[in-house]
């Protein structure tokens, strides 16, 4: 048995690209891999702390926050989910230390299996979480850039020939067949060379680097069967969420009697047992 305020899934690949998940309460991390098979019962308390400031709060935000932290962290502005809108350069960022770390950093766009074939960005420090988040079956990424800004440039261009968004619903219901991400790659990149040349011309010469000498990253998720029939939980209008653990991919728990997005609890106080 634990308690406490719930943060989004923590996983990371072991041998054979095996994902091996974990739940965050306060500063105890549980185990999942090992529950899978068994019951579980997770008790929502009615009691939520805002994941920026950390008051309690009666209903939370863009997975997590409190309205006022939505107004003024950077985390929670819009370039966050459409990073080509970013506005540091002009001076105007909300946090210009927080953009630092978390933005003016180098970034990969990268192309991933999750529901289908997609388009996405990342920070190079958060590679393979990402994938492990979105529910990737199999990545690669295919170029370093600068910034999070030039990643979204290059992603909305990308966007143009191929998907930028997960369909939870079809990657919850099973694993796409497997994709020729290089050949892939190279299909998109040809596609954008004169635009991507012409935006490199605006550039340094090392803010945009092709990544040709890394493989595919192959994920394997702990699942034991897919669900049939899809029926969505939430702690909101179900704060009793149990049955029997058959699999976790992405923020989700599979469950035999729902589905559940534990990354939209986050700030959630929980009560496992």
């Amino acid at each position: 048995m634990a308690r406490g305020f719930a943060s989004k899934l923590q996983g990371k690949l072991i041998e054979g690209g095996q994902v091996d998940y974990s739940l965050p309460l306060n500063e105890q991390l549980l185990p999942l891999n090992a529950q899978l098979g068994k019951t579980i019962s997770l008790q929502f308390t009615g009691a939520i702390q805002c994941v920026g400031c950390g008051r309690a709060i009666n209903k939370s935000y863009q997975q997590g926050y409190c309205f006022p932290c939505t107004q003024k962290l950077a985390a929670c502005d819009i370039c966050i989910v459409k990073p080509e809108l970013c506005h540091f350069d002009k001076g105007t960022c909300r946090e210009p230390e927080w953009g630092q770390s978390h933005c003016m950093q180098p970034h990969y766009v990268y192309l991933a299996n999750t529901s289908d074939l997609k388009v996405g960005i990342t920070r190079a420090s958060n590679l393979p979480y990402r994938w492990i988040d979105q529910g990737a079956t199999e990545a690669l990424p295919i170029l370093r850039v600068k910034t999070r800004y030039i990643a979204g440039l290059v992603e909305v261009a990308i966007a143009e020939h191929v998907k930028d968004k997960t369909n939870w619903r079809k990657m919850l219901m099973g694993e796409g067949a497997p994709t020729d991400l290089i050949g892939k790659r190279h299909e998109f990149i040809d596609k954008i060379t004169d635009w991507l040349q012409e935006l490199q011309n605006t550039l340094p010469a090392d803010a945009v680097i092709p990544v040709v000498d890394v493989s595919p990253q192959t994920l394997n998720f702990p699942v034991l069967t897919y669900p049939e029939k899809l029926v969505s939980l939430s702690f909101d209008k179900t704060p009793l969420i149990e049955g029997t653990l058959i699999g976790i991919k992405g923020q989700y728990l599979l469950l035999d009697t729902g589905v559940v997005n534990i990354r939209n609890a986050s700030g959630y106080e929980l009560h496992w047992r």
